[in-house]
């Protein structure tokens, strides 16, 4: 049983205006197999737990801990927190021009497990989860990200999560942009990811309906850098309902 901590996380971000606060201590623990929902109003900080937790460089804790299986994360490089088991799938994930998919795939998965994966098996298990996804064969042989439209973006990310099988997987808004096909066939994704294995998932959105495909544990309403409520699959329907008008009014 794995186990992500974060206790009492405080992150600054450098700006021109100098240094701004955005989280201002938040703790949230999430245990292998569960699904966590991070919901909120733009600007309170959701994002920027989900770069702090994989080592985004621009962003400065400045207290707190964040503790995988008991290791402090906070003194590793992002690669050696992917090797301990965390991934990120990106809001808006970056081109790689001059790096194609099968050598981008096949070089992440060697940095992970130690050892390059066995080349047959490893070609079937591309081109299954590809299938899967509803990714054409040809862009294996495409630059990473280059030229792909966002929803081909955001499947690329679901395919590394399904191959590197890491133990925790923090999805900044991958439902972002995302049309309705599209959106379930990148749920489904993430969903045979959690099956047969413990993976522990950190879902960020603004919005219910990608929960609506992938069912969470719990629900953490983020306000102002701070978790203002936490609760079960009913607060995402309240929230459905109501906005976060009566959140945003009591922080101000």
């Amino acid at each position: 049983m794995a186990k992500l901590e974060i206790k009492n996380l405080h992150v600054e971000v450098t700006t021109d205006n100098g240094n701004i606060e955005i989280l201002k201590g938040v703790d949230l623990v999430i245990n292998s197999g569960e699904t966590h929902a991070v919901m909120g109003p733009n600007g309170s900080g959701k994002s920027t737990l989900a770069y702090s937790i994989a080592g985004h460089p621009r962003y400065e804790v400045t207290k707190g801990e964040i503790l995988l299986d008991g290791e402090d994360v906070l003194e590793m490089s992002p690669d050696e927190r992917a090797r301990l088991g965390l991934f990120l799938a990106m809001q808006y994930p970056v081109e790689v021009p001059g790096v194609s998919v099968s050598n981008f795939l096949r070089t992440a998965k060697t940095a992970i497990a130690g050892k390059a994966p066995a080349l047959r098996e490893w070609v079937g298990e591309v081109r299954g989860a590809m299938e899967n996804l509803r990714i054409d064969s040809s862009f294996t042989e495409r630059n990473v990200n280059e030229g792909f439209s966002g929803g081909e973006k955001k499947r690329h990310e679901i395919l590394q999560l399904e191959l590197m099988k890491p133990k925790f997987a923090v999805l900044d808004e991958t439902d972002s942009g995302l049309d309705v096909d599209a959106l379930k066939v990148v749920s489904e994704g993430v969903n045979r990811a959690k099956e047969g294995s413990d993976l522990g998932v950190l879902l960020i959105t603004h919005y219910t309906r990608i929960l609506k495909y992938i069912k969470p544990d719990f629900v953490h309403v983020f306000v102002d850098g701070k978790v203002a409520e936490q609760g079960g699959p009913e607060l995402a329907d309240r929230l459905e309902a109501e906005g976060y008008d009566r959140y945003t009014k009591a922080a101000s």
